[in-house]
């Protein structure tokens, strides 16, 4: 079997080198963008912030997240608040630097993405996935997910939760996190705010997580990655 095509590219320009920079997208894959260096597509620019959204493939199309970013982000100058899905020749916007959508990917784009080690293809799995937190009081942190069920809760004095945040607007506890027949899935805990995956409301039936998926709690946003 050969190797998965890539099928969609970002494509932007450095705001200190003007160099053109480009990455091409396999069926399945996901693509945090962001300040941070360990960003799959950094964009060392003052007004982005350190993980600004987050592309993932979605039944059959490439979207967009928001994660909680300073500045926003614009797709053809509109700013989302929900996940956006991406059409060939979309230009996005993170309040100042532009990228552009493409889903023509030409045999030569995509010999040079793997050789320069700009194609982004689906994560493995195969190691234990994390929550990032891209906005809130705990904002840059990673939390690992050693165990197969995590709760996750507010801090206080004696709270046992796997994941506690200090975080006025989380329950004691608010959701979990778990692992069945290799399926990652997260459900509410009958929070008071409530607990949402890519923009809509969870309840007490587990939704399965998939790899760049967006979970809001209380005044936090966390992105689930799995391993790669």
């Amino acid at each position: 079997m050969g190797q998965p095509e890539g099928i969609a590219k970002i494509t932007w320009e450095d705001p200190q080198t003007k160099e053109k920079r480009e990455f091409v997208l396999v069926e399945g894959a996901t693509a945090s963008i962001g300040r941070a260096p360990e960003s799959d597509i950094s964009i060392p620019e003052r007004h982005v912030s350190r993980q600004h959204a987050v592309i993932a493939f979605r039944d059959g199309v490439f979207t967009i997240t928001d994660l909680g970013s300073a500045n926003g982000c614009f797709v053809n100058d509109q700013r989302i608040t929900a996940p956006y899905p991406l059409a060939h020749g979309d230009q996005i916007r993170l309040y100042v630097p532009t990228l552009q959508f493409s889903a023509v990917v030409t045999e030569e784009e995509e010999a040079t993405a793997r050789k320069t080690g700009t194609i982004i293809v689906p994560a493995m799995g195969a190691g234990r996935p994390k929550l990032t937190a891209t906005n809130g009081p705990h904002e840059g942190s990673e939390f690992i997910l050693m165990e197969d069920v995590i709760t996750v809760g507010r801090t206080t004095t004696d709270a046992n939760w796997d994941i506690s945040l200090q975080d006025r607007a989380v329950s004691r506890p608010h959701c979990r996190i778990s692992k069945k027949n290799e399926i990652w899935s997260l459900m509410d805990l009958g929070s008071a705010n409530g607990t949402v995956l890519n923009g809509n409301p969870v309840g007490a039936q587990p939704i399965p997580l998939k790899d760049g998926d967006v979970v809001k709690i209380g005044e936090s946003t966390l992105m689930f990655r799995l391993a790669k």
